[in-house]
Formats: C-alpha cells, structure tokens, sequence
C-alpha cells in the first residue's frame, strides 16, 4: 500500500511550521491530508515502475512523496516561489524526484523533457482548480507521449470532463478533449479530506489517451475551429452558431447534408467524431 509521510494534518502542520510557511498558506492552500484518496489515485494510474510521472501543483509534496514511490521518475511543475525550499528539500532526500519552478501552462515540453530525462508518459496531479481544464487539454495536446492522466480537479470540471453529448454540462472543451481521450475512471473527494477543509467537492477522473485518427488532409486545429463555432452560441441551431462564427450558410448546408448532420441540431448532441466528419466535409466543399 502506497504511503505519503504527509499525508496527515499533524505532519503538514509540521513541515509548514519547519519552513516557515505555516502563516503563508495554511489558510490560502487546501492540503491533501488523506492517505486513502492517494492510495486510490495511486491504484488509478496503475504505475508499474517503469513510468516517467509528471505533476502540477505538487505543493508541499505530499502526493508527490507517494508518486516517487511507484514510478521511475517524477518531475513536477510549482508556480509558488515560497515552496521551492521544500521541493528542493524533497529533491535532496529522493533520487527520482525532480523539479520546475515555472507557470504549467508556460513550461514547454522540451523544458519538461530536458529536466526529466525523458517524455512523460503519465500525468499525475492534484490540480490548481482554477487552470485544471486548460492544462489538462493543454498536456495531452502538447505532449504526444503521455498515455493517461489521473487528475484531482473540482467536481464540476470533473463532469465537463465525463459528460456526454445531451448532457447539460457537456460543452465545446468536452468535445475538443475527445480528440485526445476518454475518461475511464472517476472517484469523488470530500471536503474533509484536505486541510482546511474547502468549500467546493473534488473528483478524480482517469483520461486515456484515444487513438483519433483524423481523415488525411484534416488537423486538430480545424475540428477545434468547428467545435468552437458549433459551442459559441449553444442557444441556437449548429447553423445559426457557426453560421454567426466565420462560416458561410451556404457551404455550411452542404457540409451538413454530406456529414448527415441536420442544420436544426444544437452542438451539445454531437460527439466528437460527428465534429471529425463535419470539419472534412466543410474543407472538401470549400
């Protein structure tokens, strides 16, 4: 059983108190104080060994400290210059532990790749929850490598995430995430599982990565671009969207009956290969 020395209210306590920063962020950061959930999402990435694990928001190191534990290597990214002292401490203390001191969404890949020896393969993180989607989308578009992630985010980001065509809360980033996954896990975090406690419910989700092929000629930029215009006014009809967004009604309406698509349909009831179908057929008509 995967066991993080952090994981606990009394050993946080401590090690904020150690560096000083018991003030700083014991009230302006949620700490994972829950062995059970890290054993879980642990379980859920089913490391092996042989993995190279990335990490945002490693914070104090607690999910990290168990990630170092089950993979062959962990590299992490921390915005919070005030925690670099203990990250460094960490890195001292464990021999496939590294670290980058940066902006997740502005770290490129060969940033990532050069301080890790290598290409991520699995993306392991207890989220920002105010960045967790785009940088969820953001590591699976960027990073070719990466065949899964198992990612603590808020619940709500959570059922964008899972949802399905017809539900409420599926949207254009639920579409657009299709082309590079699907979810096949999930488990929900209480609040009492962090110290303090916050004021909003978490989830895990388990993302494998998908094999999307995209028709020659076809990229995912263009499906994106059609996600995007079908999503920007989810109010009206696929037509009258996109129609509103830079594409022609006329070259719309014969896409539409190509891809056997109805010009009344609402966005939120296609998937992500009716999107696929879509795009193709409005680059052959145009």
């Amino acid at each position: 059983m995967t066991q993080s020395p952090l994981a606990s209210a009394s050993a946080t306590r401590q090690l904020l108190e150690e560096f000083g920063l018991a003030t700083k962020h014991r009230l302006g950061q949620n700490f994972l104080i829950d062995n059970h959930v890290i054993e879980r999402i642990c379980n859920l990435a089913e490391l092996d060994g042989s993995e190279l694990v990335l990490e945002v928001g490693p914070g104090i190191g607690t999910l990290t400290l168990a990630l170092t534990q089950e993979a062959s290597r962990v590299v992490s990214i921390e915005a919070d210059s005030e925690l670099e002292p203990v990250l460094a401490s960490h890195e001292h203390d464990t021999d496939n532990f590294r670290f980058i001191m940066g902006d997740a969404l502005k770290v490129t890949p060969e940033q990532i790749a050069q301080v890790a020896e290598g290409e991520p393969t699995v993306f392991v993180a207890n989220l920002p929850y105010n960045v967790a989607a785009t940088i969820i989308l953001q590591f699976f578009q960027t990073m070719p490598a990466l065949k899964r992630a198992v990612v603590m985010v808020q619940k709500e980001v959570a059922d964008r995430i899972a949802a399905a065509p017809g539900n409420r809360t599926y949207g254009g980033y639920t579409a657009k995430l299709g082309l590079y996954g699907t979810v096949t896990g999930r488990f929900e975090v209480p609040p009492r599982c962090f110290m303090p406690a916050p004021h909003v419910d978490s989830a895990v989700v388990r993302i494998d990565r998908v094999d999307m092929a995209l028709p020659d000629g076809l990229g995912e930029e263009q499906v994106a671009r059609v996600i995007d215009a079908a999503f920007a006014q989810r109010r009206k009809t696929i037509r009258n969207s996109m129609s509103a967004n830079g594409f022609e009604k006329e070259v719309l309406d014969a896409a539409f009956a190509a891809a056997g698509i109805a010009p009344t349909t609402r966005a939120e009831t296609l998937a992500t290969p009716d999107f696929i179908a879509l795009a193709q057929e409005l680059e052959r008509v145009r």
